[in-house]
């Protein structure tokens, strides 16, 4: 029962990610519309249903902009989990400033990338151009803000069913079939 659902505004904006038992909620109470389904069946007493994978809401829900904050997992999720270095994916990244803080660089979208620790370490706080690095992609701030957290949106793009949802992805590798993180403004 820990299964996620795509919830999507009445204009097919993606709006939130909810838990199974939270949709099934939203669709007896007849709140939303079921778009598609997954092949894994939930039983009652008497009835077996298919269980939702994406849900239209029923009536608009007006929300300000969001605003993407600069965190950890934010720069992750833009850098799809990739060593902006070498290309290693994996869980043991770190952040690092593209020019390091004693040598003025700041906190910002543009000076920060993922990068994996042994890149870290040998890079310490030399610039790009004394190791001879280049970076995979250039760092930036996301285009697009997502209602939803900017690390669920990323995970949202493996969902083959979600993907029809989710805005298109403007990706510097665009022959990889891998999903990339900035996305065009809508």
């Amino acid at each position: 029962m820990n299964q996620e659902v795509l919830v999507l505004n009445s204009d097919y904006e993606p709006l939130n990610i909810c838990n199974i038992r939270r949709a099934i909620s939203l669709v007896f109470l007849g709140k939303v519309d079921v778009l598609h389904e997954d092949s894994r069946t939930l039983h009652t007493v008497s009835t077996a249903y298919r269980s939702p994978s994406v849900v239209r809401l029923r009536n608009h829900v007006r929300r300000p902009m969001p605003q993407l904050k600069l965190s950890r997992r934010a720069i992750l999720a833009r850098d799809n989990y990739t060593c902006q270095y070498c290309g290693h994916k994996g869980s043991n990244l770190t952040i690092d400033h593209v020019i390091p803080r004693r040598l003025g660089g700041q906190n910002t979208w543009d000076n920060l990338v993922a990068c994996c620790s042994k890149c870290n370490a040998k890079k310490g706080g030399k610039l790009l151009s004394q190791l001879n690095y280049t970076l995979q992609q250039q760092p930036r701030k996301p285009k697009y803000v997502p209602f939803i957290s900017l690390t669920k949106f990323v995970a949202g793009a493996k969902h083959e069913a979600w993907r029809d949802y989710l805005p298109v992805l403007d990706s510097p590798s665009a022959g990889s079939n891998e999903s990339a993180v900035v996305a065009t403004a809508p």
